[in-house]
């Protein structure tokens, strides 16, 4: 077909992200990608900022990655984990089960983050009802949180900024507490710490969990809090009977400069759900994780057995491709300081400009917040004559770059950044 025709018929049949059907504005047609780079159909060439929504840590094409996925496509490509298992899923839990939080000791694969989200508040429900407290169904969660688009993970993402608004009367009630007040450079949270006590000396006969993403909001704002908020949840859980589920798929792998987000918290929860990055970017995939206590209660209670069970779980390519990114990941040891170090050095300027009301950097995540909301249309216009891919949305203009990028193409995308930013907002 030719380039117009697939965008034609692209526009018209195909729904994308968060998109109208009826949109005039047709998507950028990418012929190839490597390394950092998007290789466009018209000849353009981009850096991109997004690491494919933070899942490319390793950018694209890595010879590593390859071999891995192929390799097992020799063997076999799927089979059904009813009854069956294969060396991929074993060697890869293996691997998961060293890296993350003590007390984690058991695996359930699925085929995203929303549904490993799905997994572990199922996990949580049914656990409680093993135990006889079937009255504790309920989940809290803190407001700017996203937590993905399933049914049940849309009842604990922020009812304002969780993009679900609309579904509000529809979804189960869930409790939402005030999001952190303490940044991540801010170790004073005594008025959260007196909310949050206050909250569950109130509410936790009826909680099954606590959700929420450790330390870096994600789709719900980009903002990062204190380590030392998310011990005070763990011990409020611990103290009032209530799981912890932490949502590791956005900040897991890395992303922010610790393996697990939650490791600058030492806090070891009683669910955890990675995702995204698991794959390198690869195949949609994700794992849940549990401790012993929340799997025996479930396999020792009625009906005996974990109610769930996806059609592609541990599928024998995604596990392959896991099992490699986690551990070129260790072997490379990416030196995630440096990232963040060009980051603030380049887009902190940006906080002379009088439209931004804010610059943040953790890790390999750069976030501008700008006053007022962003034009996503105009902001990606601009970004394109940079040379620099990126998907703003309400009011941040943000980058999460692949880990190897170089520093010769994090300035491009730094300074790209700069430039599309001074220029629509001088």
């Amino acid at each position: 077909m030719e380039t117009n025709s697939i965008l034609s018929f692209d526009q018209k049949h195909i729904w994308h992200p968060y998109s109208s059907a009826l949109s005039s504005s047709p998507n950028i047609l990418v012929e190839r990608a490597e390394g950092v780079y998007l290789y466009l159909e018209n000849g353009k060439i981009l850096i991109d900022g997004m690491s494919s929504w933070w899942a490319a840590i390793h950018g694209y094409n890595h010879p590593c990655l390859n071999e891995a996925i192929t390799t097992q496509l020799e063997r076999m490509s799927h089979v059904m984990f009813g009854g069956l298992t294969h060396r991929p899923a074993v060697t890869l839990a293996k691997e998961l089960l060293s890296i993350v939080p003590r007390g984690l000791e058991h695996v359930f694969y699925s085929d995203s983050g929303s549904v490993a989200v799905e997994v572990a508040m199922k996990m949580a429900l049914q656990y409680w009802y093993s135990k006889g407290m079937d009255f504790k169904k309920q989940f809290a969660t803190i407001k700017n949180g996203y937590h993905g688009d399933t049914w049940h993970a849309m009842s604990v993402c922020d009812p304002v900024t969780g993009m679900h608004h609309i579904f509000n009367n529809k979804l189960n009630i869930q409790h939402f507490t005030p999001s952190p007040r303490c940044s991540f450079y801010d170790d004073n949270f005594e008025l959260d710490e007196e909310q949050l006590v206050l909250f569950f000396r109130e509410n936790h006969k009826q909680l099954a969990a606590f959700i929420l993403e450790p330390i870096v909001q994600g789709a719900g704002g980009m903002r990062f809090y204190h380590p030392g908020y998310l011990n005070l949840v763990k011990q409020l859980c611990d103290k009032y009977g209530v799981l912890l589920i932490i949502d590791e798929i956005a900040t897991g792998f890395g992303r922010t400069g610790k393996m697990f987000a939650s490791d600058f918290s030492n806090v070891s929860p009683d669910i955890m759900c990675v995702g995204k990055a698991i794959t390198g970017g690869y195949l949609s995939f994700a794992a849940t994780f549990c401790t012993g206590k929340i799997a025996h209660t479930i396999s020792n209670g009625d009906p005996g057995v974990f109610m769930h069970g996806p059609t592609f779980m541990g599928n024998p390519l995604a596990c392959s491709v896991a099992l490699a990114s986690v551990r070129l990941l260790q072997k490379c040891k990416y030196d995630i300081s440096a990232i963040a170090n060009q980051l603030e050095e380049v887009l902190g300027t940006l906080r002379d400009n009088d439209a931004v009301a804010d610059v943040r950097i953790l890790g390999a995540i750069g976030v501008v917040e700008m006053k007022e909301s962003v034009d996503m249309a105009v902001i990606q216009k601009e970004c394109l004559k940079q040379g620099v891919w990126l998907r703003p949305f309400g009011r941040l203009i943000y980058t999460m770059p692949p880990f190897i990028i170089s520093k010769e193409e994090l300035r491009k995308l730094t300074q790209g950044i700069c430039n599309v930013i001074n220029s629509v907002y001088c």
